[in-house]
């Protein structure tokens, strides 16, 4: 019954994939219109938010509307409820990042789960819960990203179940990795790597980063000396040269 089950699932998925323009891997979105020269930034956020007022005012500065997909820890954090509030206000776009940062599902092997079900709803029910706060409902965050950026496709499965839509971000550069710090060896890639790596890859990539989601961290651990934040305004300037613009993930994968 369950094997029925997800073979339904597929099927559907297929069917709708087919209907839109954007990339999937394991059922989630990972891109936009690759015909289209625009992109969406995505911020996640658990322990740290150290580059939250940066990445505000920048973002401010050029009238950009992100997104940031945010832990219940994150939400519950009395030292981050300013910033939430007004990155709300500024018409961000807040979502669910799972309430404890889960990992869903092994690292050696995608299909080995590491949750049931009811741990899943329960932990993300606590996400929407912590979100609530500030006046976030479900119906307004619809987008959910997973913690870790590590999931496969039965959580996809479950996500639709339950009416949300699991996104994740673009693979081909290395912005995902700006919370890495030395103390984690051969791990650690830096901030100007990280930076080369996005414009090296939209100008040797056909569609350049045109869909892109591209994934962010509002914060770092403290040993990262440093901080890709600083670098955003310097990557705005040079994608706006190249005629990109930027939407809030919801306008970036509307249904037309």
């Amino acid at each position: 019954m369950k094997n029925q089950t997800i073979k339904i699932f597929v099927l559907l998925f297929l069917v709708f994939a087919c209907t839109n323009y954007f990339e999937y891997h394991h059922g989630a979105i990972i891109r936009g219109d690759k015909n289209r020269k625009a992109l969406a930034l995505v911020f996640t956020g658990d322990e740290f938010a150290d580059g939250g007022q940066h990445i505000r005012s920048t973002l401010s500065r050029y009238n950009i509307r992100a997104a940031f997909f945010l832990t219940g820890n994150f939400y519950r954090n009395p030292d981050f409820k300013e910033l939430i509030s007004a990155l709300h206000e500024d018409g961000h776009y807040l979502g669910a990042h799972s309430d404890k940062h889960l990992l869903y599902c092994s690292w050696d092997n995608r299909d080995s789960l590491l949750v049931s079900k009811e741990k899943f709803l329960t932990d993300l029910d606590s996400n929407y819960s912590a979100m609530r706060n500030f006046g976030i409902q479900k119906s307004d965050a619809r987008f959910f990203l997973p913690p870790y950026e590590w999931y496969n496709l039965k959580i996809s499965q479950w996500c639709q179940e339950t009416g949300i839509t699991l996104v994740n971000f673009t693979p081909g550069t290395k912005s995902h990795t700006d919370w890495t710090h030395p103390e984690i060896g051969k791990g650690y890639v830096s901030r100007e790597y990280i930076y080369r790596s996005i414009l090296d890859f939209e100008k040797k990539e056909t569609f350049g980063l045109n869909g892109f989601i591209l994934l962010l961290h509002i914060g770092s651990d403290p040993r990262r000396p440093d901080k890709f934040h600083t670098k955003l305004a310097d990557l705005i300037d040079d994608l706006i040269i190249k005629g990109y613009r930027f939407k809030r993930i919801d306008a970036l994968l509307k249904i037309e």
